[in-house]
């Protein structure tokens, strides 16, 4: 796997990871790529720094004093656009779980009420359900899970 910044015609910068180098050129060749904000297809590579971690230092007195960040909230635009497109998507959409491929093309035959659905599918399910030309696309989130 290989992560690389991504940005728009817009100015949206964000990052996707890629089965491997080559993938970006085939998705983008292939007219699966948009801006994860605005949904432009016009999507390029954008300048990226390595991920080098810093040594650790030593505790700030200052810091010490404040009360830790929530880290389950958003911090950038880009993560708060992601956040709202979540619950809009949970909010607008019935999840069907794994089952989505198969619902996917029953809605599709007439089978199932025609209505908005979300789920998982495994890469070569969603890939089947393109290929045939079904209106899919993928979330760049997981979905809610209910632990015990």
């Amino acid at each position: 796997m290989i992560r690389y910044s991504l940005k728009c015609p817009a100015g949206h910068r964000f990052e996707s990871w890629f089965q491997n180098a080559d993938a970006f050129g085939t998705l983008k060749s292939a007219g699966q790529l948009s801006c994860a904000i605005c949904g432009d297809s016009s999507v390029e590579k954008d300048l990226m720094s390595p991920g080098i971690q810093s040594a650790p230092t030593a505790p700030d007195a200052a810091k010490d004093s404040q009360v830790p960040a929530d880290l389950t909230l958003p911090e950038s635009d880009l993560q708060k656009a992601i956040a709202a497109w979540r619950k809009h998507v949970e909010t607008n959409s019935e999840y069907v779980g794994v089952q989505f491929a198969s619902e996917v093309r029953r809605i599709h035959e007439g089978e199932a009420p025609e209505r908005l659905i979300h789920g998982e599918a495994r890469p070569e399910e969603a890939r089947k359900l393109i290929e045939e030309g079904l209106p899919i696309a993928p979330l760049p989130f997981m979905p809610s899970r209910k632990v015990n």
